[in-house]
């Protein structure tokens, strides 16, 4: 028993130390390599004018939004899974993300002119534009899927069709930037962390630490939906408020990363999934765990991106589809 309540503190341990390691690793890494020695250096104010710059300017931002995006789209699976008692749920699978890109392609088209020169005020208004995308998505979906009750299938099917209606929105308007910002755009699209500044940190992380410890808050509801509405409803919950609020979190949190790092599919799904076997369901437990673990997959795929055909960068988006399409696969074949 004793080993059964210690095992989510273990797991949550384990991670912590990779995630340590990868971003000591990251820091280290790039076009420019610094040594450990001189990075150590640096935090101890002795390090060169240069390689504070690289460190504090350039990657450090990355690598903090890495771990915040990273645990809030993989809450946002959880949650999803858990309210659509469909494990197969994800932001990106169900076009929330789609929605949320295509907002902030829009606002940078015609309120900031140039997606690479972003005020301080259109950065911190991204997440809003995202969130305003994201709910109309959540929304059509919820609508289309509704027929006396929303199914499992028909919840994925409808958002994959939501997903390439909003995918080809957004080609519409990216045809019509400039070819740098189309390119830029592009690229973020794909899943980039393209706005790495204290400015996007600053504007993403109230968001997505309060919807975390809301959702920490909210979690004996995700548990209790677990048992089906019918059961749920006789243990007093009420319910569809209950789905309803909870699945305004998932979007926000969705909202918040997709600001920050364009449209990101499969963690979501990846790291709820390997939570939930490595702790089990109980949502106490999945949640933290469910945002340790997906903060560590997304910083070490970020740091293969900008690493592996250095200097230039394969979208990170496009690292983590390919770790995660053949699990989506394998849950597909495995529902039947």
């Amino acid at each position: 028993m004793k080993t059964k309540t210690n095992k989510p503190l273990v797991v949550m341990a384990v991670t912590l130390l990779l995630i340590v390691l990868v971003f000591f690793i990251s820091l280290n890494l790039g076009v420019i390599k610094i040594a450990p020695l001189k990075t150590l250096q640096v935090f101890f104010g002795q390090g060169t004018a240069r390689d504070e710059l690289v460190l504090f300017e350039f990657r450090m931002p990355r690598i903090i939004l890495s771990l915040l995006v990273g645990a809030g789209i993989s809450v946002a699976g959880a949650i999803l899974q858990s309210v659509s008692q469909n494990e197969l749920a994800e932001p990106g699978i169900l076009g929330i993300n789609a929605g949320g890109s295509l907002a902030v392609v829009l606002f940078i088209y015609f309120f900031q002119g140039s997606a690479s020169d972003l005020s301080f005020f259109g950065t911190f208004m991204l997440p809003f534009s995202a969130l305003a995308g994201a709910i109309l998505a959540a929304f059509l979906i919820y609508i289309l899927a509704w027929k006396k009750g929303v199914t499992p299938i028909r919840l994925i099917l409808v958002g994959i069709g939501v997903n390439a209606g909003f995918n080809a929105l957004l080609l519409i308007f990216q045809l019509k930037m400039n070819p740098h910002d189309f390119m830029q755009a592009a690229v973020w699209i794909s899943g980039s962390i393209w706005g790495a500044n204290w400015n996007m940190i600053w504007a993403i992380l109230p968001w997505i630490v309060i919807l975390l410890l809301f959702t920490l808050y909210k979690a004996r509801y995700l548990n209790i939906m677990q048992l089906g509405d019918q059961l749920a409803t006789g243990l007093g919950t009420a319910v569809e408020r209950e789905r309803r609020i909870l699945l305004l979190a998932a979007v926000t949190l969705a909202a918040s990363c997709v600001a920050a790092a364009g449209g990101i599919a499969f963690l979501g799904l990846i790291a709820p999934h390997v939570a939930r076997r490595l702790t089990g369901p109980r949502h106490q437990t999945l949640i933290p765990v469910s945002a340790f673990i997906g903060s560590f997959l997304f910083l070490l795929a970020d740091t293969l991106a900008r690493n592996v055909l250095a200097p230039s960068e394969i979208p990170v988006g496009l690292v983590i589809s390919v770790l995660g399409a053949p699990y989506f696969i394998y849950l597909l074949m495995k529902a039947n």
